[in-house]
């Protein structure tokens, strides 16, 4: 029975039937010649078909998402559908012919098919060619509007970045080290080792290593303070657990030994300062890769606490240094620029630099601006220093700071030696080198002298008797300026090392010198400018030549700096700090206390006589257990003390050493 036949028994009609799997065949069609055919062969081609279908789907979308994105126009699904259609049809109609028993009728049909075959094909032909014509002149346009190469391309999408703009990709130094050495030498085989780390975070700012120990929540977080000006204000938040940890740190710091802070690591491992301060003793020790290790740990943990709103990349999130839980953020983020620096990773640790200097770069509480002109030239982004002196002159006055004087000219210069710039810019480079370098010397003269003695190059006789370079300049100028330039050459003097950059500086000195002699104005006004200012330095610039720990540049520290101690975990703390907890205070220990007040005090530390100060802000709790505990310990002590007291009659003249028999008139007298 056919199917037509079926359908009629059951009362239903063409295109009613249910929406399953294999009830729409797509390559057999109902027969209308009444022939008989058995189910079994039905199902068999239903089947097939079924398969054929399946394969054409799959072989067309890949994706089942693509049918909800895709952007082509109604006219081109249309037309696809169309031919689509067109070509069932087609095969339609072979599979007919090859069925029909009848010669003129088989004959028919397929010159009909071919006719309706040979349309198709000259239909989609055209169609075809007209949309590989669409698709060259569509490129063509875009490559005549995206004509600039890509050096030009990237440089306009970096000038309409923000200046201090932070990018992921570049705060992993492996990424620095791979396009050194190769992803093979950095990796090793620390593959399969991150592929067995499960329990770490995914970060940006570190990556965590499987010999670390397990994180847990430390007590930080981070909380939003208020939002103005589309800048965001944050703060890092100690919780009362990791309070008390503050305080053990702090007592395990001032009994100078760190083995205190080793064990205080073991029972809290994700300890900020304790962090800090075991990598300086580390490093102090030669023990650079582990001093390392512990500020990455540190970097790690701060991470963890970040606020969801807290981006590193904006340049809009700020955290004031006034406040003492965020000072150890900006210190281990120091720390961990200075070992990139020296592992020789200079992009990676600019970007560090911009990342710190986004936190607050009004004040810049750590001067990162007297070190990233050092890392872009390392870095060899040049463009970036050059834009952040034109952006920054008018309002921080960069060209007073030495470091910016002579990098910015040493910037244009390197410039000047590219090849693939165009002439214009690359006498325009030469120009300003020429021109910035000439009014650095006439505002720095102290700097040429040291610099050259650090590149053991020795002037000419001309420059050696001239005074405006000679000894009596270096003398008078100001301390302050003195500590500037002994940083800036001991970072920087290797970089001036190169014989052509020799050649280029030695013509400009001769220059400098003809204009001194001409006596011009600019040369009275920057020694009037020298001597009216750089007389004190700001409190951060002391704060970074303390954390540079340049050898030239410590000694010139001024007495009230070095007479005080510095920490490691917080050097040279703001005069207007914010605390929002403190310290408990310790019981005053006098050193004429009675006998009795020294046994009752190891045995009860908090005990204390009436007049005496008492540590507030301690734990109720904890207060309670350690009262208790002590007046245990106490009643114990006072019955061994009564059990075990021996009185000895008081000595007279008969008897001075006090023992033997007396009579009961010198015991009454006594008494």
């Amino acid at each position: 029975m056919s199917r037509r036949a079926l359908r009629r028994l059951r009362g239903e009609q063409r295109g009613q039937e249910p929406l399953e799997p294999g009830a729409l065949r797509l390559g057999l069609e109902d027969r209308d010649d009444g022939g008989e055919e058995d189910e079994e062969e039905v199902g068999q081609l239903s089947s097939d078909s079924r398969r054929r279908r399946g394969r054409r789907e799959r072989s067309a979308i890949s994706n089942l998402y693509e049918l909800i994105t895709s952007e082509e126009p109604e006219d081109e699904l249309l037309s696809k559908a169309g031919g689509e259609d067109h070509r069932l049809k087609v095969q339609e109609s072979t599979e007919n012919n090859e069925v029909t028993k009848n010669g003129e009728l088989e004959a028919n049909q397929e010159q009909d098919g071919d006719g309706l075959l040979h349309e198709n094909q000259t239909a989609t032909s055209s169609q075809e060619d007209d949309g590989l014509e669409d698709i060259d002149s569509i490129l063509e346009k875009i490559e005549v509007t995206n004509g600039l190469s890509n050096q030009s391309h990237s440089s306009v999408i970096m000038e309409s970045r923000p200046l201090l703009y932070v990018e992921h990709r570049h705060l992993n130094p492996e990424t620095e080290l791979k396009r050194y050495f190769g992803a093979r030498a950095v990796l090793g085989d620390q593959r399969p080792r991150q592929r067995q780390r499960q329990y770490h975070r995914s970060t940006w700012l570190t990556i965590p290593k499987s010999t670390w120990p397990r994180y847990s929540k430390t007590g930080i977080t981070m909380r939003v303070l208020e939002s103005k000006r589309g800048v965001q204000h944050f703060t890092f938040e100690h919780h009362r657990e990791y309070q008390q940890v503050q305080f053990q740190f702090l007592n395990a710091v001032e009994s100078m030994d760190p083995n205190n802070i080793v064990l205080l690591l073991q029972g809290n491992p994700y300890h900020i300062d304790s962090l800090l301060q075991l990598s300086d003793v580390c490093r102090l020790q030669e023990d650079q890769e582990m001093a390392r290790d512990l500020i990455e740990r540190a970097l790690y943990s701060l991470e963890c606490a970040f606020h969801p709103l807290f981006s590193l990349t904006s340049g809009t999130c700020r955290l004031d240094y006034r406040r003492t839980e965020n000072r150890a953020f900006y210190l281990v983020l120091f720390k961990h620029m200075m070992f990139l620096e020296r592992r020789g990773c200079p992009r990676t640790a600019l970007e560090f630099c911009k990342l710190i200097l986004s936190l607050d770069p009004d004040n810049d509480p750590l001067c990162l601006l007297l070190i990233i002109d050092l890392l872009a030239l390392r870095a060899r982004d040049y463009g970036f220093l050059i834009r952040m002196f034109q952006e920054w002159e008018n309002h921080r006055n960069l060209s007073q700071l030495p470091n910016f004087a002579f990098s910015v000219p040493l910037a244009y210069f390197f410039l000047s030696q590219q090849d693939d710039l165009p002439e214009l810019e690359l006498s325009s480079a030469r120009a300003n080198a020429s021109r910035l370098i000439q009014q650095a010397l006439i505002m720095f003269p102290g700097v040429l002298m040291p610099l050259l003695d650090r590149c053991s190059v020795r002037p000419d006789s001309v420059v050696l008797a001239h005074p405006f370079f000679g000894l009596n300049t270096q003398i008078s100028q100001p301390p302050a300026l003195t500590q500037l330039v002994a940083l800036y050459i001991g970072r920087t003097y290797s970089l001036w090392k190169d014989s052509t950059i020799m050649a280029w500086l030695e013509t400009n000195v001769r220059e400098v010198l003809q204009r001194v002699d001409a006596g011009e104005p600019t040369v009275e006004e920057s020694e009037r400018r020298r001597k009216v200012r750089y007389q004190s330095a700001p409190r951060n610039i002391y704060r970074h030549v303390i954390l540079s720990e340049m050898k030239e540049a410590t000694a010139a520290l001024p007495l009230e700096v070095t007479s005080q101690p510095v920490m490691g975990f917080d050097p040279l703390p703001p005069l207007d700090s914010i605390t929002s907890y403190t310290r408990p205070r310790r019981a005053a220990r006098y050193s004429n206390e009675s006998t009795l007040s020294l046994f009752f005090r190891s045995l009860l530390p908090n005990f204390t006589f009436q007049g005496e100060d008492t540590p507030d802000e301690i734990d109720p709790v904890g207060a309670e257990e350690d009262l208790d505990q002590g007046l245990n310990r106490l009643m114990a002590a006072m019955r061994d003390l009564l059990a075990n007291i021996q009185f000895q009659d008081p000595p007279t003249e008969n008897n001075p050493d006090g023992n033997g028999d007396e009579d009961e008139d010198e015991d009454e007298d006594w008494d």
